[in-house]
């Protein structure tokens, strides 16, 4: 199991969350997905690696802007 951190800026609410975990969940491998508007924080667990910035391409898609933490 890997598990990659991010820091998203942008998110306020609980529909930021949901809009970045609904572009995330897409990505091939992802098993789970932690995210808060209140830390700012995105954490992605999958069995193989993901590449970060397919992640951060699908936070992009969300309309958010996100880095490796």
């Amino acid at each position: 199991m890997t598990t990659t951190e991010f820091q998203v800026t942008g998110m306020t609410c609980a529909h930021c969350e949901m809009s970045v975990r609904e572009e995330v969940e897409q990505i091939a491998g992802v098993e789970g997905i932690d995210v808060s508007a209140a830390t700012g924080r995105l954490i992605v667990t999958s069995v193989a690696p993901v590449d970060p910035d397919a992640v951060i391409a699908a936070v992009d898609e969300a309309g958010y802007r996100a880095v490796v933490a």
